[in-house]
């Protein structure tokens, strides 16, 4: 697992496919702990605690998971990781029977283009029969969590019924979960694939770009650490011009993978 410090606070996690932010609180002297945005596949736990101890870390100090949907490359190592931490595992109201593992979560509806990528991104994901948490807290649209000033969560509907973008304005950065992508041929940033519904996930991309965030991390793909919000917006905007003219191409072969 890579770790990349991408601010003095924020660390991306990547993983064989999709990656998870490690958010520090607190302020010189003052330690208000860590948040794991996303947990990483099943098995995530060891390189988690390697990674924290790399960082001068405890295990103990990640006192919240925020789940931005359930899919088993964001979620499947939550279990794991919260039994290691202790943490708290947060995720959207209408995902949370799923990542508790209740209820099986709904398919992606693929484009023709999408199925070659899913095939490889399964390849090189654990088994899907991995431990859930055995507890969630729900999240809705508009809580505000007490984290970086502030963590607002956003419910962006498509990729799943329940994913969440999370917005710390104080700090201008956006979490976009699989609502967004940048492909890792070019970092072109693009809407995520394997949706439920492709032009929920677009409406979302709008949503997003209008946050104006600078920082735009994403579930698959290198970050955007500069003018963010330009970025998404022009993402949207390609997308909907690509479906006013019926094209609907998929990325460059070895574009992003992941659920």
């Amino acid at each position: 697992m890579d770790v990349i410090e991408l601010l003095p606070r924020l660390h991306l996690l990547r993983f064989p496919v999709g990656q998870a932010y490690l958010w520090r609180d607190g302020r010189e002297g003052h330690d208000d702990g860590l948040t794991l945005i996303d947990a990483g596949p099943a098995g995530s736990g060891t390189p988690i605690a390697r990674a924290l101890a790399a960082l001068g870390r405890h295990p103990r100090d990640v006192r919240r998971i925020v789940l931005t949907h359930f899919h088993e490359d964001h979620a499947g190592g939550a279990a794991e990781v919260a039994a290691l931490t202790g943490a708290e595992v947060l995720a959207h109201r209408l995902d949370a029977p799923h990542v508790l593992g209740d209820v099986p979560g709904p398919p992606p509806v693929f484009e023709d283009w999408e199925r070659p990528l899913h095939e490889r991104a399964v390849r090189l994901l654990p088994p899907p029969d991995f431990e859930h948490p055995g507890q969630v807290t729900e999240l809705l649209d508009g809580d505000v969590l007490d984290l970086g000033g502030g963590a607002h969560v956003v419910h962006v509907p498509g990729h799943t019924h329940g994913s969440i973008a999370l917005h710390l304005p104080r700090h201008g950065v956006l979490f976009t979960g699989d609502t967004v992508a940048a492909s890792p041929v070019d970092g072109t940033v693009m809407p995520g694939v394997f949706n439920l519904d492709r032009r929920q996930v677009v409406t979302a991309c709008h949503r997003l770009a209008a946050l104006d965030a600078e920082v735009a991390c994403f579930g698959h793909g290198d970050p955007v650490t500069a003018r963010a919000a330009r970025a998404l917006r022009a993402a949207a905007d390609g997308a909907d011009e690509a479906a006013a003219e019926g094209t609907h191409d998929g990325p460059d072969e070895g574009g992003p993978v992941g659920r």
